[in-house]
């Protein structure tokens, strides 16, 4: 088939190059012109694991191009997908001005009827609302489907070549069947594609991802408890995790969630709700956990200190806001360090991918290391903020040497208890007694 991937973002660029790779020919459309340049040059804008060779793979063989003439694209396609951002508006709704110009641009381009496909996340309703726009403007049928995406940063390639099943809606039976051959390359595993109303596969993308947040916060604040009552949550978590109708998915304690998804996801079904007279209190309570999370590690650090930091410098392993990606949008990293910035701290860090985006952020008001040994070197104690695998097991004799004093913050729960007893660490992490020498 013949298609279009408006917007070459995380879900963009991962949507087009996987279809692509099942003998697809795939445009991408972008107004980044050193964006559209990179992706030329076959080099993807974002880290993802297995994306570097399906781009240079699916170029070579010209089966996927990039350019910024969204008329074009539309005119050349069958099929155009929506991937542009949906950023949070001050009162937590989603700002679709993006999608509201796409879809005008689309409109003003078709020269015959189109499918156009949803893929931005959009609150409940949007398809619907996008379909009327486009009627107005064009007298093309431009049927609009929902088909809300499932990565995990970190696997989005595999997620979507592998995916556990794929949600279509659609109130056009002959636009759902043409979406749905499109994705039967990739569920020959047998996992379902679901058939649904497009208002539902709206709802279906939030509310996963709500229900996801809230295991999140709620294993974070009952590790709250137990560490304030002197109980291992590891303990906790296992006994419960084991209940088959729980599970340890998103059930680890840790400093919380961020990312592109969740942070901007919660507040967006909150606005709804309201605007819908239903107060999801649930999500509320959900989102404040969240906030708070990250300041723990800055209160347990200001107690360890004697409530004074100014002057002390401190380093932090781990910026993303998870392992296997250089995304640091809501990274609660970030929190970390402007709470420790704003007590008159240094700050000293490392991450295996997600430096050039910090130093984006931040310019000079951090020190940067590209190996996280050096980021040690006189500093008061050490932040682990992002479990990247190569920190799991690292040289803590080294880790001693390099420190002024031998104390780490563990925001992620990476070692255990008895290692850092052991090795003679004072150790604070999520939801389990501190560990302290004196």
């Amino acid at each position: 088939m013949r298609l279009t991937i408006v917007g070459t973002g995380y879900v963009g660029l991962v949507t087009g190059v996987c279809l692509a790779d099942t003998g697809n020919h795939v445009i991408g459309v972008d107004i980044d012109q050193r964006k559209l340049e990179q992706l030329r040059r076959g080099e993807p804008t974002i880290f993802e694991p297995g994306l570097a060779d399906l781009l240079a793979n699916n170029l070579r063989a010209g089966r996927l191009t990039f350019t910024d003439d969204l008329a074009r694209a539309v005119r050349e396609s069958e099929i155009i997908f929506i991937a542009v951002g949906t950023p949070p508006r001050l009162d937590g709704s989603a700002d679709l001005s993006q999608v509201e110009t796409t879809c005008r641009g689309i409109a003003a381009a078709a020269n015959g009827p189109r499918i156009v496909v949803m893929k931005s996340t959009v609150p409940i309703g949007t398809g619907a609302w996008a379909e009327q726009l486009m009627a107005g403007l064009t007298g093309h049928r431009l049927a609009v489907v929902s088909n809300p995406e499932f990565l995990k940063e970190g696997t989005a390639v595999d997620d979507f070549q592998r995916p556990d099943r794929v949600v279509i809606g659609s109130e056009d039976a002959a636009a759902a069947a043409a979406i749905r051959e499109l994705y039967e390359p990739f569920v020959r595993n047998k996992r379902p594609i679901l058939i649904v109303r497009r208002a539902a596969a709206e709802m279906i993308k939030y509310a996963a991802n709500c229900y996801l947040a809230t295991r999140i916060s709620f294993v974070n604040q009952i590790a709250q408890l137990a560490g304030r009552l002197g109980v291992d949550i590891d303990e906790v978590r296992l006994g419960i995790g084991y209940d088959e109708r729980i599970g340890f998915h998103f059930l680890y304690p840790g400093i919380g969630y961020g990312g592109s998804c969740f942070p901007k996801d919660i507040p967006a079904m909150i606005h709804v709700g309201r605007q819908a007279g239903v107060e999801l209190t649930v999500l509320d309570a959900v989102h404040e956990v969240n906030q708070q999370q990250p300041l723990l590690l800055i209160d347990a650090a200001r107690s360890h200190f004697g409530g004074r930091l100014s002057g002390r410098s401190f380093a932090v392993w781990g910026l993303a806001f998870k392992p296997r990606t250089d995304d640091i949008r809501e990274a609660p990293a970030l929190k970390i360090i402007d709470g420790l910035l704003g007590d008159g701290a240094e700050i000293r860090v490392h991450d295996p991918k997600a430096i050039p985006n910090t130093r984006d952020l931040y310019g000079d008001r951090l020190r940067y290391f590209d190996d996280g040994y050096h980021a040690l070197d006189g500093a008061d104690a050490l932040f682990i903020c992002t479990e990247w695998n190569e920190f799991r097991s690292p040289d803590f004799t080294r880790i001693r040497a390099a420190l002024k004093s031998p104390v780490i913050f563990d925001g992620r729960n990476v070692f255990s208890i008895e290692q850092m007893r052991r090795h003679g660490f004072d150790y604070y992490s999520i939801g389990r007694p501190p560990i302290r020498r004196d």
